[in-house]
């Protein structure tokens, strides 16, 4: 266990900001899911930047790399295109 007041403290925000990285890539994982499963284009279309948002978001917090992110982006482009 921690001695100092400053070590609980971080202890404390190293698990709120765990369980909030936690949230969003969970539901960020289900956007893209949601998105692949789509059928129709124009729904996949409308979806589509909401879910780039979610991931440029992920990348710039380090809760996912720079290139997953590009990568992620990149495939689901491909795929809404070929609808």
């Amino acid at each position: 266990m921690a001695n100092h007041k400053s070590a609980l403290k971080r202890i404390r925000r190293n698990e709120e900001v765990r369980l909030r990285n936690r949230y969003q890539h969970k539901t960020t994982r289900n956007a893209i899911k949601r998105l692949r499963a789509e059928e129709d284009k124009k729904a996949a279309e409308t979806l589509l930047p909401s879910v780039f948002s979610m991931i440029d978001r992920l990348a710039k917090r380090n809760i996912i790399h720079n290139n997953k992110a590009a990568n992620l982006k990149s495939k689901l482009t491909k795929q809404v295109a070929s609808l």
